[in-house]
């Protein structure tokens, strides 16, 4: 396998739901040029492994689904390093998912089924048909793309035993905690100018406010006057119920251990000074879990268990990759387009997508403020979000 994309591997994989939901709405209005599979597939093989081979047709197939899927990382497809990162991931799924019992495929169908409707649900009937027009797909491409991803989930999934799922809620038992938190960010930038703001002053406008709030001063009003964070700022400063682990670590931090309703002193983090106060925290319970989460981690213990044969026995089985190079290579380029991709998929820990330009101070997974890259894993499953 190719090591520099191991967490695109995981964003591409497993935890699909949320993560092809969020893709698929962020993806609305765009169009890309495709090419019209053949009927009869006569094209050249491209990759040959133990039991099988890849055609150009299907790994034309393959990518057009990727793009439609997961629409951030169609630059990155005319790389000629990440193809081959692509068809070998195309060769690891059609060789587990053709060793997989008839129970795996049979439940992965069934999954692929329900998160393929809940997916296209999420999607205006237009905008879903102009999307599929735009790669030249079908429905059924898309899903039986997701049912091999899936029948390889659930076929890894019947050895995953009860006692590695509560270890593994022990290493991950902030998917699982939430807090209401409200707080009030100073930024680094100062929003109205966008020039940079000196730590000290930042820190001193945050001192202000807690000495506001220390007097008295309903946080609220003091959030919506002072606050730099417009994820939350009208909202009184408050994120609700959400789960700690979709935080930066400072943050985070201060969401786990601060007395409830006390006022917090400046916290630091790469966005700004925070002042925060905990209004309610549940901390995570393994006895209290619900089926769907120890389902999760089964699947984040599924997915981990993928992302060992990618690295250590898929090139085992590969024979020969043979793709074409791109006309105008993307050398010295291939770093740093890949640099701070997050998400998970085939070891199914959360996903995170990249942050977007118009976040200025958030705290959410996709704002700043409170919240940074992934730890590599939600796929994500998943994702966290507010």
């Amino acid at each position: 396998m190719l090591p520099k994309y191991k967490k695109v591997g995981k964003v591409l994989s497993v935890s699909m739901v949320a993560v092809l939901s969020l893709s698929l709405l962020a993806a609305c209005g765009k169009k890309e040029e495709a090419k019209t599979p053949e009927s009869t597939d006569t094209s050249a093989v491209v990759a040959t492994y133990d039991g099988g081979t890849i055609t150009a047709n299907e790994f034309d197939m393959e990518q057009r689904v990727m793009k439609f899927l997961y629409p951030e990382y169609a630059q990155m497809m005319d790389m000629d390093d990440f193809k081959e990162y692509l068809v070998k991931q195309e060769v690891a799924y059609e060789y587990l998912s053709g060793k997989a019992s008839e129970e795996a495929k049979t439940a992965g169908t069934k999954a692929a089924t329900e998160q393929f409707d809940k997916m296209k649900a999420s999607v205006q009937a237009d905008q879903w048909t102009e999307m599929l027009k735009a790669q030249k797909l079908t429905d059924d491409n898309i899903k039986d793309y997701m049912t091999r991803i899936m029948t390889v989930i659930k076929d890894k999934e019947t050895g995953v035993t009860d006692d590695a799922i509560k270890a593994e809620f022990e290493k991950n038992k902030d998917q699982f905690t939430t807090a209401s938190v409200r707080h009030v960010l100073i930024n680094f930038t100062d929003p109205k100018t966008q020039k940079e703001r000196k730590k000290e002053d930042a820190l001193k406008i945050a001192k202000e406010v807690k000495t506001k709030l220390d007097g008295g001063a309903d946080f609220a009003e003091i959030a919506k006057k002072y606050s730099e964070d417009p994820g939350s700022a009208e909202k009184g400063g408050l994120y609700e119920n959400t789960p700690v682990g979709s935080w930066v670590e400072a943050f985070k931090e201060a969401a786990k251990t601060l007395p409830l309703n006390k006022i917090s002193d400046p916290v630091e983090t790469e966005y700004g000074y925070h002042v925060m106060k905990v209004e309610a925290r549940t901390e995570a319970d393994f006895a209290k879990l619900t089926a769907e989460q120890k389902e999760s981690l089964k699947s984040q213990l599924a997915a981990a268990e993928i992302d060992t044969f990618m690295q250590n026995e898929l090139d085992k089985i590969v024979k020969e990759v043979k793709l074409p190079k791109t006309e105008k290579a993307e050398e010295g380029k291939t770093e740093g387009t890949t640099e701070g991709t997050t998400g998970t998929g085939t070891e199914g820990e959360k996903t995170t997508e990249p942050k977007t330009d118009d976040s200025t101070g958030t705290d959410t997974k996709t704002d700043q403020g409170t919240t940074g890259t992934d730890k590599d894993a939600t796929t994500d499953e998943g994702t966290s979000s507010k």
